[in-house]
């Protein structure tokens, strides 16, 4: 799976889960519209950024966008003009974000490798694409790009994020992952086993193992040790990917969220030359 010979491979679809939490949704309150991934952000959908920067990137081929509402992208020229040309196909999300992965696998066999993220990630980029990929060791079958609370808290000190809290460092999700070979559907599979006991903490300790998940709440495991557990438990290799990149970090789940991403973007594209 390493990305140092991607050019003579068939490329990977992405799958962007845009999966809406209801009215209620506050992001999408705050930015006046029904669903979530259409709010603006300085202007433009956050749905709009994440599939153009996937589209322009070089690195995936085919792009699936999983929504509730299939008929929003269509809404917006540009994701149209995918659609029409065949690069972008628009398929209906299931009722959480482990069941909709496991539709687009059992949908689509004829996918080799998928690179999945999520459309409020609006400040994802190429750069982020690449490095994330070409650091997945080959042989690997399932990748979640991971960034430290040190690279985060450096760049953005006020910003808060949830962390996993191992023995050697703390990091927080990137919503960035990558999945190849038969036996990718093992994983929303467990996904979906402990969402079902998430109401019951011991039944979803127990899916995992007691004693892994008592080791790990009490910090005696290492990352590297955690992804190896749950690769024996889960079925597939599994490993964890640095991100040098603090943004990559950083979704939108909350207002405040909005607002650091909007900062970021706005420094980010004054920097860019216009001529």
């Amino acid at each position: 799976m390493s990305g140092a010979g991607i050019a003579g491979e068939d490329l990977p679809t992405a799958l962007v889960l845009a999966g809406s939490r209801g009215p209620d949704d506050p992001v999408a309150a705050l930015g006046g519209v029904s669903h979530k991934a259409m709010v603006p952000v300085l202007g433009r959908p956050m749905l709009l950024r994440v599939v153009e920067v996937l589209a322009g990137s070089g690195l995936v081929g085919r792009i699936i966008v999983q929504i509730e509402r299939p008929e929003l992208p269509a809404s917006l020229p540009e994701l149209a003009a995918l659609q029409a040309g065949g690069r972008l196909a628009v398929e209906k999300a299931a009722d959480s974000p482990s069941r909709s992965l496991l539709k687009a696998f059992r949908d689509h066999p004829e996918v080799g490798s998928w690179i999945v993220t999520t459309a409020d990630h609006p400040l994802l980029d190429a750069a982020m694409l690449r490095h994330f990929w070409q650091a997945i060791p080959p042989g690997t079958e399932a990748a979640a790009a991971l960034a430290s609370a040190q690279t985060i808290g450096r760049a953005y000190p006020e910003t808060r994020r949830t962390y996993l809290k191992f023995r050697d460092r703390q990091v927080s999700g990137c919503n960035l992952f990558a999945f190849r070979g038969s036996n990718v559907a093992r994983v929303p599979d467990f996904w979906i086993a402990l969402e079902r006991h998430r109401k019951r903490p011991w039944r979803m300790a127990w899916e995992i193992g007691p004693l892994v998940t008592l080791a790990f709440l009490c910090r005696l495991l290492s990352e590297a040790q955690v992804f190896r557990i749950l690769s024996r438990r889960i079925g597939v290799r599994a490993v964890a990917i640095d991100m040098p990149f603090a943004e990559a970090a950083i979704d939108v789940d909350k207002p405040e969220d909005l607002a650091l991403v909007e900062k970021i973007l706005a420094r980010r594209e004054s920097a860019v030359p216009t001529g």
